[in-house]
């Protein structure tokens, strides 16, 4: 009596080519904690569906099917926000930046809220704001990205702008470039 070969599973055979499967999205997704996310997101949708395929082949087919669209969504996903970023930065880059106001000295209150700022904020409102560093090359000299930096300045100026306001009192805007207030007094700004 012959005896017919049993067929795997279509969950065992998407278990014997897991190997396969990770060298295949390895391959077309630089950042190898990403690749093993989307394999294991994809595989989890795998074993969900896999009972209604019957075949080896059909199985396999599907799977790769299914890890080729993973990877162009991510590569999508990511082309959308990388472009996001470059133009808020080309944004920032076109804010007037402090340097090309007025050459009077600033604030006194502005040096105390920035030295209580983080130090990759107070840094980069100094290379931009101060010594004139687009945020181009201020990237550039941090080894981030362009939109990293322009994000990182955005954040800066709005820590400063709060830090002002706990300093100052809500009349920052309007008093700093006539400050009044007294080193050490919080709130005095206008008053």
């Amino acid at each position: 009596m012959v005896q017919t070969p049993i067929e795997p599973t279509p969950l065992e055979t998407l278990s014997q080519h897991y190997d396969a499967f990770r060298a295949f999205v390895k391959r077309r997704v630089p950042d190898p904690g990403l690749a093993e996310d989307l394999l294991h997101d994809v595989f989890e949708r795998g074993i969900n569906r896999a009972h209604t395929l019957r075949d080896e082949g059909a199985v396999l087919a599907w799977f790769y099917r299914s890890l080729r669209n993973a990877v162009v969504d991510q590569h999508r996903r990511h082309d959308t926000a990388r472009r996001a970023l470059d133009a808020f930065a080309a944004e920032i880059e076109a804010f007037p930046s402090i340097a090309d106001g007025p050459t009077e000295a600033p604030c006194p209150c502005i040096a105390r809220a920035q030295a209580a700022l983080r130090p990759e904020y107070a840094h980069a409102l100094k290379r931009i704001e101060i010594d004139g560093l687009s945020v181009k090359d201020f990237a550039g000299e941090t080894g981030i990205t362009a939109g990293n930096a322009a994000v990182r300045v955005h954040r800066a100026r709005a820590a400063l702008r709060s830090q002002l306001g706990e300093t100052c009192g809500p009349n920052a805007k309007l008093c700093c470039g006539s400050c009044n207030c007294a080193p050490g007094r919080s709130g005095a700004c206008g008053t």
